[in-house]
C-alpha cells in the first residue's frame, strides 16, 4: 500500500470514530476492518478488574480508585463495563500477563489493569494499564501517579483521563471542574451564589456568599481565574477573581453602564464583553495588561454574549439587528459582522467549542427551548436537546461534551445541570447540592 493510501485509511477511520459510525478499537484492531452501526454509537464493552493492592493499607483506597475510575467512563456513554460476574481470568498481580482468550470470551474489547500501594512518604501510588483485547496487544506503556491521599478522586479521574485517551484517541475531561451559580430559597425571592465543584458534581463549594445577585461565571484558559457579573453596587458590573487566594477586582466601573457576559481570550490576555451605554448594548474587548478597552460594535440594537474562536482572530456574538435574536461572526478587532444563524427561531448564548469546528447555542422556537450546534459558517445546524428551558451550553474541555441548564415548568421553576454528548446521545442531570445554572467548564487540570 502506498503512503497516500496508509494516511488516507488512517484519517477515514478517524471520521467515522468521530462521527460514532465505529467503534474506536475495533477500527484500529486490523487495517479497515470496520464494524459499522448506521451513525449509532456502540459503547466499548470493557473490563476493569479491582485494581490490585500492593500492600494492606492501600486495600480501601484500590476499591474506591476503581469504581470512580469505572464511573468516570461509564458516564462518558462511550463505554460499557463487562459485569465482574462474568470473568473467567482474575487479576492478581500488575505484573501478570493477560490472558487474552479469557477476556476474548466475554466480548471485552478493553481491558484495564492497576494496583494502588502506600507508600513509606504515606502517598497513594497508583499505576495502570491498558489493554486492546482483539488485537492482543497493550495501549502505550504502563502510567504512574503520585499523591497525597486527600487527592485519590484527582488521581482517579487523570487514570480515567488517561484511559479515555488511549481508547479513543481523544483528550478525556474528567479531571476538570465546574464553576456555576447555586441557587436557593423560592423563585420570587432566589438566593444565588458563586460555587465551584469538580466535574462530577462532587466537592461543591461557594465562592461567594449569596448576600448579591450573580451571573455567568466564566473560567480563565489557565483555570486560575473566574470572570463573572455582580449586582453588589446595583448595578451590574464584571469582577475578576482569582481563585488561588479569592480576591476579587472590578474590571469595568464606569460610571453611567451596565457591564455584563463578559469571557476569556484563549490567551487569556483580554476580555469580551457587553456594556449597555445610554440606552444601547454593545461589544467592548479589554485588554487586562494594560486596562485598555476598545468597542466593536456599533449597531443601534442588543449586541451581547461574544465568545472567541479558539485560534482568537474572530467572536462569535448574538444580536437583534435582524429584528430578531440571531447569531453573528466579526473579526477580533471588529468590523463588518456576518449573520450565521437561518432558521426559524431565535438563537442566542453562543459559544465555541475548543476544537474550533462548531458553535453551541441556546434556540427558541415554538415555544420550547433547545441546546444546538452548527458549523461556525452556520452549516449542519442540529438541535440536541428540547425542553420548556434550556440554555446556557459550555463545552467540555475536549469539545466532546455539552453542559447546560435546564429550568422545570412551574411555580418553583427548579434549575438544575444537564450535559449531553455532542452527537445528542446521553443526556443526563448533573447532582448539585442545591440548584444551579449558568455553568462554565474548565480546562483539563493540572
Amino acid at each position: 500500500v502506498r503512503n497516500e493510501d496508509t494516511v488516507m485509511q488512517k484519517w477515514m477511520v478517524l471520521i467515522l470514530v468521530v462521527l460514532g459510525l465505529v467503534s474506536p478499537l475495533k477500527a484500529y484492531a486490523a487495517p479497515l476492518k470496520l464494524t459499522l452501526t448506521e451513525g449509532v454509537i456502540q459503547p466499548i464493552p470493557y473490563a476493569a478488574p479491582v485494581f490490585v493492592a500492593e500492600n494492606r493499607a492501600a486495600e480501601d483506597w484500590s476499591k474506591k480508585i476503581t469504581a470512580l475510575v469505572v464511573q468516570d467512563l461509564n458516564s462518558s456513554g462511550l463505554f460499557r463495563e463487562v459485569s465482574k460476574a462474568k470473568y473467567i481470568s482474575q487479576i492478581t498481580s500488575f505484573a501478570s500477563p493477560v490472558q487474552y482468550s479469557d477476556w476474548k470470551a466475554i466480548n471485552v474489547q478493553a481491558l484495564v489493569t492497576g494496583a494502588v500501594k502506600i507508600s513509606s512518604k504515606d502517598q497513594l501510588v497508583v499505576k495502570f494499564r491498558s489493554y486492546d483485547v482483539f488485537a492482543g496487544q497493550e495501549l502505550g506503556d504502563g502510567l504512574q501517579f503520585v499523591g497525597t491521599k486527600d487527592r485519590w478522586r484527582r488521581i482517579a479521574h487523570k487514570v480515567a483521563d488517561s484511559l479515555y485517551s488511549r481508547i479513543t484517541g481523544e483528550s478525556g475531561y474528567f479531571d476538570s471542574q465546574i464553576v456555576y451559580v447555586a441557587e436557593k430559597g423560592p423563585k420570587n425571592a432566589r438566593q444565588k451564589a458563586l460555587s465551584i465543584m469538580d466535574a462530577d458534581g462532587e466537592n461543591s463549594r461557594p465562592l461567594t456568599d449569596g448576600k448579591s445577585l450573580v451571573l455567568a461565571p466564566r473560567f480563565s484558559p489557565n483555570g486560575k481565574q473566574i470572570l463573572y457579573t455582580s449586582y453588589e453596587t446595583g448595578f451590574p458590573r464584571i469582577y475578576l477573581l482569582n481563585l488561588a487566594n479569592n480576591r476579587r477586582r472590578v474590571l469595568e466601573n464606569q460610571r453611567g453602564t451596565m457591564s455584563f457576559a463578559p469571557r476569556f481570550s484563549p490567551d487569556g490576555g483580554a476580555v469580551v464583553y457587553s456594556v449597555t451605554k445610554a440606552g444601547n448594548t454593545d461589544i467592548y474587548r479589554l485588554v487586562l495588561g494594560s486596562g485598555q478597552s476598545q468597542r466593536l460594535t456599533t449597531a443601534p440594537s442588543i449586541e451581547t454574549a461574544p465568545s472567541f474562536s479558539p485560534d482568537g482572530r474572530q467572536i462569535v456574538f448574538e444580536s437583534d439587528r435582524s429584528g430578531t435574536q440571531q447569531l453573528y461572526i466579526m473579526p477580533v478587532a471588529g468590523g463588518d459582522p456576518r449573520r450565521i444563524s437561518f432558521g426559524k427561531g431565535r438563537y442566542g448564548t453562543p459559544v465555541w467549542s475548543p476544537r474550533g469546528d462548531m458553535i453551541a447555542f441556546t434556540k427558541q422556537s415554538k415555544g420550547r427551548f433547545h441546546i444546538g450546534v452548527m458549523r461556525f459558517d452556520g452549516s449542519e445546524e442540529r438541535l440536541l436537546t428540547a425542553s420548556f428551558l434550556d440554555e446556557g451550553p459550555t463545552w467540555a474541555p475536549n469539545g466532546r461534551v455539552i453542559m447546560f441548564t435546564r429550568e422545570t415548568r412551574g411555580a418553583k421553576g427548579a434549575s438544575g445541570l444537564y450535559s449531553i454528548d455532542v452527537s445528542g446521545r446521553n443526556l443526563k442531570p448533573l447532582r448539585t447540592p442545591h440548584g444551579a445554572s449558568d455553568p462554565s467548564w474548565s480546562p483539563l487540570g493540572n
